[in-house]
């Protein structure tokens, strides 16, 4: 059995056969499966496309929010916690923001905020930070303290510390 793998013949006639079976296998099998894949590629953006339409319909500040001239998005923390604390029900009596000057680091600006809620209960907590960090991508919860309200059922002080990355 050793002496097959010595013999080039085997070889002679195993290569041109590997290299004959190649270009049949992409003709037969990958290109069908591309053309399919590209299919339902196609019909999956049909599909995202009515989702964004629905997404600008409900929320069409998104689109103001991109700056014409340098094509960058104009953040700001008061603005983008007033909107969603709004969104979430969050009385503006009961957060206040705290931003520190954007500094860069390693080529890369970024800009530091704390953010306070008080006397909030999970639920609204949990809304608030999903939604920002949905809304803004760059936007990173990098702490998070919860202390309880004594004597209430569900009453949270939630101190939040951000960075955001332009």
């Amino acid at each position: 059995m050793k002496e097959i793998y010595k013999n080039p013949i085997l070889y002679y006639a195993l290569v041109p056969f590997v290299t004959a079976l190649w270009p049949l296998l992409v003709l037969t099998v990958y290109v069908p499966k591309a053309e399919q894949d590209w299919q339902k590629q196609k019909e999956q953006y049909k599909d995202a496309e009515k989702v964004m339409e629905k997404i600008l319909e409900l929320d069409p500040e998104r689109l103001e929010l991109v700056d014409s001239n340098t094509g960058t998005i104009e953040f700001d923390y008061t603005t983008a916690v007033h909107k969603v604390a709004g969104l979430c029900r969050i009385p503006s009596t009961n957060y206040s923001v705290r931003t520190q000057p954007p500094r860069t680091a390693k080529g890369r600006k970024s800009q530091n905020a704390n953010v306070t809620l008080d006397n909030i209960d999970i639920t609204k907590f949990a809304q608030f930070l999903s939604a920002i960090q949905i809304r803004w991508a760059s936007l990173q919860c990098e702490n998070v303290s919860l202390t309880k309200k004594k004597g209430l059922k569900d009453s949270w002080k939630v101190d939040l510390t951000f960075k955001y990355y332009y």
